[in-house]
């Protein structure tokens, strides 16, 4: 790797003119200029190599630039790189939609919608519930995060960086209480705290939204931004149950924890639960920009043609990708690869658990995995400022790290799941230095 581009400039020079020509808003976990990347590493313009546990927010369950996705997306490119389907037709849309709602849960009938973003895949699922109910509302959760745009901003519950001076936001839109297991009242046990959240739960919709005026419940089965944070299976399966016994359209977004992530296709398969409909984006493309909308072909059908969709939306490029991910989660055995990574970090974690009383909580389902960063094991006061060091430290020492949850404590992990043993561990040691 040589130090400068072809253009002959140096790191220190693309970090000012990234300062003088780029938005402000737009935030940099690490600023080191990426030209490379490779399964889980990544090459800056100085040769530096990076362990990737970031997987761009959750987008590279496969890695960077994995050969059967770059053939893909070329192979695509050489023959058709954008027609627009609602113009004129291609393949790879139609198979895509066919594969997608093979994998979905439920054995009735299913269609799927493609888009650009994850915060359009949660506005077109909204859009498609009002339009099959007939009814305004929206319900999502306390400490959940869909997207920046108007409506998914008014369905996000942590108010900076993503609310704070953006408003007003859209009306209609309600967040339900979520269980947050490791903050429950003290003396209570998970039986008993299911009960109370369950309870308030039911409560909500006496006090802030009735049912009959709800369109959707939009959950995400891990919160992710969140904090990672996991449901029971029987308050997942409660609040399925109700938007059912009431008419409501339950939406999983399943946008993070799709794809393998979780140890499965879709994370709500661990539940037990089967959603109207599922939102999904990040890893579904290996990067390109893809979303979709899969779920029940009446619901879909709702909306008249014309009345969903978008210029870019469901490109050909993306489908192609899309569908070499697929074959790659089958092929490598991704599902399964998922627990054995998420099996490393939690037993890993616990250690320094032994160690280090400011970690409060490991959890984890697959290769979705968190440490709860604390000031005091006993008050659970979160740590921001811990954990943004650890992240930092990290960064600096040759691994990119993120943070997460509604008060930034949380080291959240979201390894390509094709990352080897020996780069897991690699990785796990900057932390245990960090910390």
């Amino acid at each position: 790797m040589s130090q400068t581009t072809a253009s002959g400039r140096t790191t220190a020079q693309w970090q000012e003119k990234r300062d003088q020509f780029v938005s402000n808003g737009v935030g940099n976990g690490n600023r080191s200029m990426a030209v490379k990347g490779e399964g889980a590493l990544l090459y800056d313009l100085n040769g530096r190599r990076f362990i990737d546990f970031a997987g761009a927010i959750g987008t590279l369950n496969v890695g960077h630039s994995h050969p059967k996705v770059v053939e893909a997306v070329k192979k695509q490119a050489e023959d058709l790189i954008h027609p627009g389907f609602n113009v004129m037709m291609y393949p790879s849309y139609i198979e895509l939609a066919e594969k997608l709602c093979g994998l979905a849960p439920g054995d009735h009938d299913k269609k799927a919608i493609f888009l650009n973003s994850g915060a359009e895949a949660v506005e077109n699922a909204v859009k498609i519930a009002r339009k099959y109910t007939k009814r305004q509302g929206v319900v999502s959760f306390t400490r959940g995060f869909h997207g920046r745009t108007n409506m998914t901003m008014s369905m996000t519950s942590k108010v900076k960086p993503y609310k704070f001076g953006f408003g007003p936001f859209a009306s209609e839109v309600y967040q339900a209480p979520f269980p947050y297991y490791y903050q429950k009242p003290a003396g209570m046990s998970n039986e008993q705290y299911d009960d109370f959240i369950i309870n308030a739960f039911d409560d909500f919709f006496i006090a802030s939204a009735a049912p009959e005026t709800v369109a959707c419940v939009v959950m995400e089965p891990v919160q992710g931004e969140g904090g990672f944070i996991i449901p029971s299976k029987r308050f997942v399966q409660h609040v399925a149950d109700f938007c059912k016994k009431h008419g409501i359209v339950f939406v999983a977004d399943e946008i993070q924890t799709g794809f393998a992530r979780t140890g499965a296709y879709f994370a709500i398969e661990h539940f037990g639960a089967v959603p109207d409909l599922i939102t999904v984006s990040k890893s579904l493309a290996a990067g390109l920009p893809l979303s979709g909308v899969i779920g029940r072909a009446e619901m879909l059908d709702a909306a008249a043609p014309g009345e969903l969709g978008g210029t870019y939306a469901g490109s050909p490029l993306g489908c192609a990708a899309a569908l070499a991910v697929l074959d790659i989660i089958e092929e490598e055995g991704l599902n399964q690869r998922s627990e054995e990574i998420g099996q490393i970090i939690e037993d890993q974690a616990l250690e320094w658990k032994k160690d280090h009383a400011f970690i409060g909580e490991v959890r984890r389902l697959g290769a979705m995995a968190a440490v709860e960063i604390v000031k005091d094991p006993d008050t659970r006061e979160p740590d921001k400022a811990k954990a943004a060091a650890i992240a930092k430290t990290a960064n600096e020492n040759g691994l990119l790290l993120l943070t997460a949850g509604i008060n930034g404590n949380i080291i959240r992990f979201l390894t390509p799941l094709v990352m080897t043993d020996e780069q897991l561990a690699e990785g796990l040691a900057i932390i245990e230095a960090a910390l």
